[in-house]
């Protein structure tokens, strides 16, 4: 009766957004892709018969994780099939690009007729969800047909805590019916555990993000952009990343008040959001300034010659292109979004800042903090003094790099502690004592 009465609520829900949806869908394209998938749970057919691991992805972020945890699991095994779903069409476009010799399809919309023929048609062993994708049909689904599940990388943010506990019967009957949730730090276990999670399930691996950042500047990713965008070695990059309105108009500011006394400082700047680009670059046509897309990089490098500014418009470079950043500022901090992953920009060394809201990564600012590996900037005044300060004394603020990329380093290993979970879970069909019988 439960996933009959969910499936209502959902309708309903998309009933009542379906003209903002509409209207989002046909001013920037989202949500169109994959419509058989969503809604019918038509995703491709799996052929063959080996041991079958389904990894849910939901977006570009996740997409990354699963860029360390997926070849981690084939290395120790091999013959078993991997299926990647995702939720965005970014998302979606960047699997398709990062495991092309695996099956990549859009995940089905939590209703009970979509999940069933999902499941039916991908036959999983093994259900990953990263993160805190509770999807109750889902996840019923996997259960019915004796798919084991499991939640990596598991966070569980105060705001989604509050919220939870005042469904915790249900949410409890949900938590219960996953065999493995583990995540990355002990504030999240309790969290999960208060909400009525099987102790014996709940394991701490710390976060898989931390083993995918990249650490070494002179990977050939970076320094195939290095090349691409002309950046010399006595040039300074203040690269912001991942941002939102209007943290791209602040980083222009804090540029041109820079530029002209350090004229070797440049900017890049990275939008968290595709439909964005084109927003960004009227920015830049408005306040006159010399600047390229990285898109037409290739065809057309730094026109104009004198160009200092670079918009990133492509998906999933950002990782590489903070390797050519002196200083950073991770976006979606001075607003309302809860910031974004700054594991990657301190795994460089970068000297760091964001914004203070950055609730999605609590636990990281935190130990950022603890051993002064990152600042914290309110506004616009204090982000350029935050550049001052690194442009005037870069000594101090290659220190302040160091500190986070000794943190990062010494933070690894997750996606170890989290592929043999899963694969005793495939093997044994139990870790521990914690595992459920095989539904019937």
């Amino acid at each position: 009766m439960t996933g009959y009465f969910l499936n209502a609520v959902y309708l309903l829900l998309l009933v009542l957004l379906s003209p903002s949806l509409l209207w989002t869908a046909i001013r920037k394209g989202k949500y169109r892709a994959g419509g058989a998938a969503k809604f019918l749970g038509r995703v491709p057919l799996r052929e063959g018969q080996q041991p079958c691991v389904w990894l849910h992805a939901v977006s570009v972020g996740e997409v990354q994780l699963l860029g360390t945890l997926v070849p981690a699991l084939q290395r120790k095994n091999p013959a078993w099939q991997y299926v990647i779903s995702t939720t965005t069409r970014t998302g979606f476009a960047l699997a398709r690009e990062k495991f092309p010799n695996h099956l990549v399809c859009y995940c089905p919309l939590d209703f009970t007729w979509s999940t069933t023929t999902a499941m039916q048609r991908l036959r999983p062993d093994l259900l990953v969800l990263t993160e805190l994708e509770l999807w109750p049909n889902l996840i019923r689904a996997a259960v019915r047909r004796g798919t084991r599940v499991a939640v990596i990388n598991g966070r569980l943010s105060e705001k989604s805590f509050r919220g939870y506990r005042r469904i915790r019967p249900f949410v409890a009957s949900i938590l219960r019916q996953i065999d493995v949730i583990a995540v990355q730090n002990r504030q999240y276990a309790d969290r999960f555990l208060k909400l009525g999670a099987t102790p014996a399930a709940v394991h701490l691996t710390g976060s898989i993000k931390f083993d995918g950042a990249q650490v070494d500047r002179r990977n050939p990713r970076t320094e195939g952009f290095r090349a691409l965008a002309g950046i010399a070695e006595d040039q300074v990059v203040f690269l912001a990343g991942s941002t939102q309105r209007p943290e791209e108009a602040l980083a222009m500011t804090v540029f041109q008040r820079f530029h002209p006394q350090f004229p070797q400082l440049r900017l890049i700047l990275v939008p968290r959001h595709p439909e964005r680009f084109d927003e960004v670059a009227r920015m830049l046509e408005g306040r006159g300034l010399p600047w390229q897309r990285r898109s037409r990089l290739a065809e057309q490098p730094l026109d104009p010659p004198d160009a200092r500014i670079l918009l990133v418009d492509t998906v999933g470079e950002l990782g590489a292109w903070w390797g050519t950043a002196t200083i950073g500022f991770v976006g979606g901090s001075l607003g309302s979004r809860g910031g974004q992953n700054m594991i990657e920009p301190a795994a460089y060394g970068v000297a760091l800042c964001f914004g203070p809201h950055t609730q999605n990564f609590r636990d990281v600012v935190q130990a950022l903090r603890a051993v002064d590996g990152a600042r914290v900037v309110g506004d616009q005044e204090q982000l350029f003094q935050f550049v001052q300060w690194c442009l005037e004394d870069p000594q101090a603020a290659a220190e302040q790099g160091c500190r986070a990329a000794q943190l990062v380093a010494a933070s690894r290993g997750a996606t170890a502690k989290t592929t043999e979970l899963l694969d005793q879970l495939m093997h044994d069909g139990k870790v521990a004592s914690g595992a459920r019988p095989a539904a019937a």
